[in-house]
């Protein structure tokens, strides 16, 4: 039965889904998180590195979310990254990626 709906498949196609710019953000706010010297997270030391490492590999900020996804999330648990922080929803953000781009 056809599906007259215009839903954009991700196994076909990244078209329609704007995942370097939701993978950009989560960056930016990963940079936000680690450069929060009042409130230590275990994962700052971590991130600092990935991120180094990630630029030297030449891989994109979608690489970087997609293979860290899990780690992601408990540096935003750690920050309270939910609707109502003020940087930004990066815990919503971080579940859209992940069900629309990876």
């Amino acid at each position: 039965m056809p599906c007259n709906a215009a839903k954009t498949d991700r196994y076909l196609s990244f078209e329609g889904i704007e995942c370097d710019a939701y993978a950009e953000r989560v960056v930016g706010y990963i940079r936000d998180c680690i450069g929060d010297v009042e409130n230590p997270s275990d994962w700052q030391s971590y991130f600092e590195r990935k991120l180094v490492e990630n630029a030297g590999m030449g891989q994109d900020d979608l690489f970087l979310v997609g293979s860290q996804i899990n780690y992601i999330r408990m540096l935003f648990e750690h920050y309270e990254h939910y609707e109502h922080y003020e940087h930004g929803a990066g815990l919503e953000l971080l579940d859209q990626i992940e069900e629309d781009c990876c």
